[in-house]
């Protein structure tokens, strides 16, 4: 040792019990391969720190210990001490400890040392003081949310920080945990910087000011306007398009993630605008408008006519608003009369009485909404297609794929608009408008309030909209899905696809139902016995088989009061044919690939089950579908046809139910949404669906189970409104309390073993179909 440096500050351990520092000593004492590095640490920090700031460190290196992070984490956390003590303050090194031993706890060591590698990184671009202890909350956050993350955003740190706040690096997590959705391998693409979005956030004028940055005040704000919390939602670039202005789509209100070319202090008070312009349509509007056979620029139009009377209308209430939206109105009178220019000097003139403009389009489209009753949406409609027709026949270009909304704070106005089937997807032009939706409240049973088309038919199950097929297989439709966090239904959230069954040996089927031969007999033997043409008696009728005593009666007394007899004084009877269709809908999720004690899986005994209760329903002359399901995230929900509806019960399906295989999740709102849609195309007096299934609902994109829960009671709660009874067999005790929560305790059925089920399935269908 160097005399020079000042030894008497060497501390002198102390074995007292209960004393970390003599812990740590203690237990090192043990460690031969990390003696020499702990040393040279303790020997480092002990000329900088006194006893009691030694003590404190060593209790974080115990953290770290006890928490298993092992050898090569406690070398990280020593070697960022190293580095950290020259500065001569402990509270740095002890906020590392305590961060990286949550990490480990949450993440694993690796994540850990990887944090503690990056900390020298992060310390360079932030400096040691809050934003470094920010940087470490940030990463504790990402070891709860998104373990699999943290060694990428470590890896990162330094290209993450290229904008050089605090601010940016929160808001790059913030947006990647957003933008995957739930899904890892989103997050993993997104963290490693592999995604597009991801470094164009990087990437970005480090002056801009997000929308995450800003939600919390802006709830505030149009809270406090209206009395009414907005449901916010940042909509992120997608490819090379970014979304440049807001857009609705019924309660929701989706802002860009940032404005660009807006920077500073001009960027909140345009969010502010901006959100507070979309819940005025909120709260003072009557949507959706429909499209019909309307033009892009007769759109266009009647939203610039809308956008003007619902301010007018909301100015009036609260004066102002004038003062917050009157500095995005910059158009001038003079330019080249172009569509959108004259549109934007419309805009003003409608806005801005003090606004001069000599053009005619202008001052005609001025003096009809200064004579119109604002309180009526119509007049949007009618005075936008005047002016329209009028726009028309002045031969001005309109672009509908160029044309953006002014000015800026404005909505794109299309989620106003109901566009039926042919509702192209989000964006920002005309053609490439909001879905608009239809909402509506309908009461249900149990106090449930549910959100639907207000056509009231099977389509209250969630509007399905056929698109093209892709390689994951035919997309037949896409549903919508219950947010039970905010409380509201999103529109086409989820995407069936029809998978393809791959055929299997039916002989594999064969030989289990002969191997089930009891059974199988005692399900036949209640086949022969069910009576499939019911007598029904039919009373007082011209005539019959036998007497109707209390016709009889009625007429003997008509006849003693001098009144005329009803000759109806006969009875006959008829056969009441059964009037059912089935669909059993069967879930072959990863799970059901569990083995039992038998040696079969659970999919094994779901096929036995399955096909002894069609050989009974083909008896009996049922009409039934079965059809199978997993998924795979919100965007694949993956359904395979076992048998249609208008299909015989054959070697063919034989054949695709020996070839179901398992795998992937359970999204089951969806699959009920979709088999009320195949149930509700049957004609039948009665529509039963039956759900086969080994656990409660889950999926790759959800965290919270109970989500998906919330959601599939809603779908039950949705066939029971279109008149279709579901029942929910649950193997196991595991999902008992899942399914009771979507289907009901009545409607739910639990089989204890899972070998008991093609026995207990069977006796379901028949007292299900007595009924």
């Amino acid at each position: 040792m160097n005399a020079a440096e000042p030894s008497a500050r060497l501390h002198v351990v102390s074995p007292s019990e209960g004393s970390a520092t003599g812990d740590l000593h203690r237990l090192m004492r043990q460690r031969e391969a990390l003696r020499p590095v702990f040393r040279a640490t303790w020997d480092q920090l002990s000329r900088r720190f006194d006893a009691g700031e030694m003590e404190a460190w060593a209790g974080g290196v115990l953290g770290l210990v006890h928490v298993n992070a092992g050898p090569a984490c406690l070398i990280a956390y020593w070697d960022a001490s190293r580095l950290a003590a020259p500065r001569g303050e402990i509270a740095p090194l002890l906020a590392a400890a305590h961060s990286a031993t949550e990490i480990c706890r949450n993440a694993g060591a690796q994540a850990a040392i990887a944090a503690l590698r990056a900390l020298p990184e992060a310390a360079r671009g932030l400096g040691h003081g809050q934003a470094l202890a920010r940087w470490w909350r940030v990463m504790e956050t990402l070891s709860r949310r998104a373990p699999e993350s943290v060694d990428l955003v470590a890896a990162g740190t330094a290209a993450i920080l290229a904008p050089g706040t605090i601010e940016a690096f929160e808001n790059f997590v913030a947006s990647g945990l957003h933008a995957s959705s739930g899904d890892r391998t989103r997050r993993i693409a997104f963290f490693s910087l592999e995604d597009e979005r991801a470094r164009r956030l990087i990437a970005r004028d480090p002056g801009a000011i997000t929308f995450s940055e800003t939600e919390v005040e802006l709830k505030a704000f149009v809270t406090a306007l209206w009395g009414k919390p907005p449901l916010l939602r940042s909509l992120p670039e997608n490819g090379d398009m970014q979304q440049r202005r807001v857009s609705t789509a019924g309660s929701l209100i989706r802002m860009p993630e940032v404005f660009r070319g807006v920077r500073g202090e001009q960027t909140p008070a345009l969010f502010r605008a901006a959100a507070a312009h979309a819940q005025a349509h909120l709260v003072l509007g009557n949507y959706p408008f429909v499209a019909a056979t309307l033009k892009p620029l007769q759109i266009a139009l009647v939203n610039l006519i809308e956008d003007a009377r619902i301010e007018a209308l909301a100015i009036r209430q609260l004066p102002g608003l004038w003062r917050l939206w009157a500095p995005y109105h910059t158009a001038l009178p003079s330019g080249v009369a172009t569509a959108p220019a004259l549109l934007a000097r419309l805009a003003r003139a409608l806005f801005d009485p003090g606004y001069v403009d000599d053009d005619s389009f202008v001052t005609r489209g001025r003096a009809m909404f200064a004579q119109a009753r604002l309180k009526d949406p119509a007049v949007s409609r009618e005075i936008g297609m005047r002016l329209g027709n009028d726009l028309g026949q002045m031969r001005v270009q309109f672009n509908a794929k160029t044309y953006v909304v002014e000015p800026v704070y404005r909505d794109d106005g299309l989620g106003l608009w109901d566009f039926g089937e042919n509702a192209p997807p989000s964006g920002e032009t005309i053609e490439t408008p909001v879905d608009a939706i239809r909402i509506s409240r309908q009461e249900t049973t149990a106090g449930d309030t549910i959100t639907s088309d207000p056509d009231r038919d099977i389509a209250a199950l969630g509007r399905a909209r056929p698109v093209p097929p892709d390689r994951g297989g035919l997309v037949v439709a896409r549903y919508p899905e219950w947010d039970r966090e905010h409380g509201i239904e999103r529109p086409d959230w989820t995407t069936v696809r029809e998978v393809g069954a791959e055929p299997g040996d039916p002989r594999l089927i064969d030989e289990a139902l002969d191997g089930a031969g009891v059974l199988r007999n005692r399900i036949a033997r209640l086949v022969r016995g069910v009576k499939i043409g019911r007598a029904v008696r039919l009373s007082r009728k011209h005539d019959g088989h036998d007497l109707d005593l209390d016709a009889l009666l009625d007429a003997g007394i008509a006849l003693r009061t001098g009144e005329t007899p009803d000759p109806r004084i006969f009875r006959s009877s008829t056969s009441m044919h059964r009037d059912l269709a089935v669909l059993l809908l069967i879930d072959i999720s990863e799970s059901t690939r569990d083995r039992l004690a038998s040696g079969a899986t659970i999919l094994d005994v779901e096929r036995l089950a399955v096909a002894l209760l069609a050989e009974s329903m083909s008896a009996l002359g049922d009409p039934f579908g079965l059809l199978a399901f997993a998924s795979d995230g919100r965007d694949d929900v993956r359904t395979t046809t076992v048998k249609a509806f208008g299909e015989s019960y054959g070697r063919d399906c034989r054949s695709r139910l020996a070839g179901l295989r398992s795998g992937l999740s359970t999204r089951l709102g969806a699959a009920l949404r979709h088999a009320g849609r195949l149930i509700g195309q049957t004609v039948s007096g009665r529509r039963l669906t039956i759900v086969l299934t080994d656990g409660e609902p889950s999926d790759v994109d959800v965290s919270d189970p109970l989500d998906l829960v919330e959601d599939a009671r809603r779908a039950a709660v949705g066939l029971h409104a279109a008149g279709i009874d579901a029942y929910g067999v649950v193997l196991g005790q595991a999902g008992i309390g899942a399914a009771q929560r979507v289907f009901g305790r009545g409607k739910t059925m639990m089989v204890r073993r899972v070998e008991d089920l093609p026995g207990r399935l069977a006796e379901l269908y028949f007292r299900l179909a007595q009924r």
